[in-house]
């Protein structure tokens, strides 16, 4: 009996085996690499350089006491984060013993002028009617006109006889020293810092506070040395808040003339002026997008597709073809090429990891990247 099982079961495998089918012969050509790729297109491609600085005031202003006294309130609070606009007082130093000086030697100016008047009336009729009238017009509660312009010598030695020069330019210092006690806004701006408040008594030198103007701001700008010579001057530099996204438009108002040894990079100052309805903050930071010069019959693609700084893929005849090329100019995430590619060449424009040149590719054509 277990000799027929055996037998039975044997059989059984055999007709299995028999009716078992061959596997498919495995297919062990190299499969082609699917890669992004487009078509070369030479034409005029403009440069651009982007760049990332800080908005600064171009009208920075400390301002210093030239004089003692005790510090007075003017026509907005004086302290930090107060605006102000263009002609308001910000602060003064008390005046009155300086009106005081000022008034009396204003006197002393007039006297003096009353007693040359008769003179004038006997030996200068002529030029008499002309200082009568300015002497009229003096007056205590306004700053000293011009005196009248004197060409005969003979009227230049009466009135120095009489001390009318001496006395007009002492007038004038002291008119100079009280000026020197207010403080008015030379613009529309804010207040950074106070130094002294109002009741406190400043000296001669003493720092009583700062302002920037919120006119005329200017952005800060670290350009790559090399991309200097790339920058159009004339055209306009659009500034855009990362924050916020608002945009500005300004202008290149200078450019620096010293290399920053660490960074090799060179201070680039866009002027910008505020927009209606978008405050600009001293201090934020923008993204500045500056046009450069453009490069003739070449083509722009991304800088990810570069390899060694010195080759892009190709895609011929279905395999990938390593190809030099020259480049004119790079940005953070572009380059334009100036030679190596012809117009009608595939080109790869994404990274490829772990090829080679000859290897099998199928390009996957991005109209996008075209265009570039």
């Amino acid at each position: 009996m277990p000799i027929g099982i055996l037998v039975v079961g044997f059989g059984a495998m055999m007709i299995l085996m028999q009716m078992r089918s061959d596997p498919p012969p495995r297919d062990d050509r190299p499969r082609p690499k699917s890669v992004a790729a487009t078509v070369v297109n030479l034409h005029s491609v403009p440069t651009e350089i982007t760049a990332l600085g800080r908005v600064v005031s171009a009208d920075p202003i400390q301002l210093y006491s030239e004089v003692a006294g005790v510090v007075m309130p003017g026509d907005v609070t004086f302290q930090p984060a107060q605006s102000f606009t263009r002609g308001d007082l910000l602060l003064k130093i008390d005046d009155r013993q300086a009106g005081f000086r000022l008034n009396s030697a204003k006197s002393e100016f007039l006297t003096a002028l009353a007693m040359v008047l008769p003179e004038l009336k006997t030996e200068f009729p002529q030029d008499y009617p002309i200082w009568q009238e300015y002497f009229s017009a003096c007056d205590f509660d306004r700053k000293s006109a011009p005196l009248p312009e004197v060409t005969n010598e003979r009227l230049k030695l009466l009135l120095s006889r009489f001390n009318v020069y001496k006395l007009y330019y002492s007038l004038r210092d002291l008119e100079v020293v009280r000026d020197k006690h207010f403080f008015y806004a030379p613009f529309d701006g804010t207040v950074l810092s106070a130094g002294f408040r109002t009741g406190s008594t400043a000296r001669g030198g003493s720092l009583l506070g700062s302002i920037v103007s919120l006119e005329d701001q200017e952005v800060q700008l670290p350009v790559p040395a090399t991309d200097l010579t790339w920058i159009e001057r004339n055209r306009p530099v659009v500034l855009t808040s990362l924050e916020t996204g608002d945009q500005w438009q300004g202008r290149i108002a200078r450019i620096g003339s010293h290399v920053e040894a660490r960074t090799q990079t060179v201070d680039v100052y866009v002027s910008v002026n505020p927009a209606d309805g978008k405050p600009l903050l001293n201090g934020v930071f923008l993204e500045a997008r500056i046009p450069g010069r453009n490069v003739e019959n070449a083509f722009s693609m991304p800088r990810r597709a570069l390899y060694e700084n010195s080759y892009v893929y190709r895609v011929v005849d279905g395999r990938l073809d390593h190809c030099d090329v020259t480049i004119a100019h790079r940005s953070d995430d572009s380059i334009v090429v100036a030679s190596g590619l012809n117009d009608g060449d595939t080109v790869v424009v994404e990274l490829l990891q772990g090829v080679s040149a000859g290897i099998l590719a199928v390009p996957r054509i991005n109209t996008g990247e075209r265009t570039r």
